[in-house]
């Protein structure tokens, strides 16, 4: 036994070693690339820095970027109102409402359907009338819901169910039958209102991979019980998020009416597109699009339809539907069953020619493919996501690189990650793929402190930092 122990742990040294070596080769080649940007920073990557800003701050969309970033970069870019931003991974829309409000036309493609809701739902505040209005701050006065004799029930999922105590459990059933009695467009901002707090009540928290339960929900609990703190009460919590949301949209006078059209620039249209960016960017035009800003889903093995779980089954997402939407995101979880990317698209076959000729990425394969078959991974769905992520990815690119108008720009914030001991550099990975494809490299700006690694790592491998970086990569004239 000691004998095997011996040889696996040789064989594991000469493929970390070749993966060092091969890094620090591809790391050799885009060098005069690489460099740390101070004006960078987590909480300007992430949507820590949209925590005060109104509008961003209604819904806490942990896998966004900021408000700032999006305007860094426009600024940056130069690009001007004749011109049009493509977010192909919307999330909640930062990138598409900070060139909006630049006075640049915005398109983004979103899967989940909570993000689509919150894109839709602001947008359409610009237009809300009068009585709209009017409504909205009735709501937040009176509290109709609260007499109401009505209940509508949410769909419960495996992963939600008894999420809320009884008593908030029975305000959100009555909230959700109140608001049929109001038009389609203030039904859709109490439904986000809805969506901006059902964390904030609940016994979970959105943790990264999952949802973590409170000890006070009697759900089954992890070694170490957990006690969120506050579990905010219904009515008090949506009370607060109307007053904000109006408060944002009409002024700090929220009972008196808003003019629009004081606004100095006049903003950009937003449009989202539900679905997967697999199937959707092929149906963009080519040259249409002059700045992509996007963060992709990280190779992290975060699954977004747990996380937003609480979310997805207010809108009627059940079991299969939520099943259905876990494949069809990009692979970042282990539970991706891998695509046939072909079939999707057949043009796609020379950008997977490019991806089996990636050295780097094909030594970190079979590392994880030889690590899975030794029964020494975690989780043996880490070889499949990795080779899934980086294979969907070189096709959204290849797209990217379509879709780009000459002289275009794309600027993605992403992250390196690890798995078995073995650093995977993203950004020079994808970068290199996109140099194949044709794009010119402009520049990875580094954040100052890096990522540290995961959990499972960190015992092994200790706080090593992992790069997290922007890239910005241009379609050449």
């Amino acid at each position: 036994m000691k004998i095997a122990t011996e040889q696996q742990s040789s064989m594991d040294y000469s493929f970390l070693d070749q993966i060092e070596r091969l890094d620090a080769a591809l790391m050799s080649e885009y060098e005069s690339t690489i460099r740390i940007d101070n004006t960078l920073n987590r909480k300007i990557v992430s949507f820590q820095g949209n925590k005060d800003i109104p509008f961003y701050r209604w819904y806490k969309y942990k896998e966004g970027f900021s408000a700032h970033l999006v305007d860094y970069y426009i600024r940056r870019r130069g690009i001007d109102t004749t011109k049009n931003v493509l977010d192909p991974f919307a999330g909640s829309g930062a990138a598409l409402f900070g060139a909006s409000d630049s006075g640049v036309n915005a398109l983004g493609i979103e899967l989940l359907p909570i993000g689509q809701h919150i894109i839709k739902t602001r947008n359409l505040l610009a237009h809300f009338t009068v009585t709209d209005f009017e409504r909205l701050i009735l709501w937040k006065n009176t509290k109709p819901w609260i007499d109401h004799k009505g209940k509508i029930e949410f769909t419960k999922l495996k992963i939600t169910d008894g999420a809320y105590s009884e008593e908030n459990s029975t305000f959100i059933k009555k909230y959700l039958s109140c608001m049929q009695t109001e038009n389609d467009n203030v039904q859709a901002v109490l439904l986000l209102a809805l969506f901006c707090i059902l964390e904030s009540i609940s016994f979970t928290r959105k943790d990264g991979q999952y949802l973590r339960w409170d000890q006070r929900s009697g759900r089954c609990l992890g070694a170490i019980p957990f006690n969120k703190g506050e579990i905010q009460n219904f009515n008090n919590a949506i009370t607060e998020k109307l007053a904000e949301i109006l408060s944002d949209v009409k002024g700090s006078d929220s009972d008196s009416l808003f003019d629009f059209s004081c606004s100095m620039i006049k903003k950009g249209d937003v449009t989202v597109i539900g679905g997967s960016c697999l199937n959707e960017l092929p149906n963009i035009c080519a040259n249409s699009v002059d700045l992509v800003i996007t963060s992709p889903p990280y190779c992290n093995r975060y699954d977004y339809t747990r996380t937003y779980a609480l979310e997805l089954a207010m809108l009627d997402i059940d079991e299969n539907k939520l099943l259905a939407l876990r494949q069809e995101m990009l692979s970042c979880t282990v539970e991706n069953r891998e695509k046939n990317l072909l079939t999707i698209n057949p043009v796609w076959a020379d950008v997977l020619s490019i991806c089996k000729d990636q050295e780097l990425l094909q030594e970190i394969l079979e590392y994880l493919f030889y690590k899975k078959e030794k029964k020494t991974l975690n989780n043996n769905g880490i070889p499949r996501m990795v080779k899934g992520y980086f294979y969907e990815m070189a096709c959204v690119i290849f797209e990217l690189y379509r879709v780009l108008a000459s002289g275009g720009e794309v600027v993605m914030v992403n992250d390196n990650v690890r798995y078995a001991g073995a650093s995977i550099s993203v950004d020079l990975i994808l970068s290199d793929i996109a140099a194949k494809i044709g794009f010119q490299i402009e520049e990875i700006a580094v954040l100052p402190i890096g990522k540290g690694n995961s959990s499972q790592q960190m015992g092994i491998h200790g706080r090593e930092p992992l790069r997290k970086c922007v890239y910005v990569w241009r379609k050449k004239q």
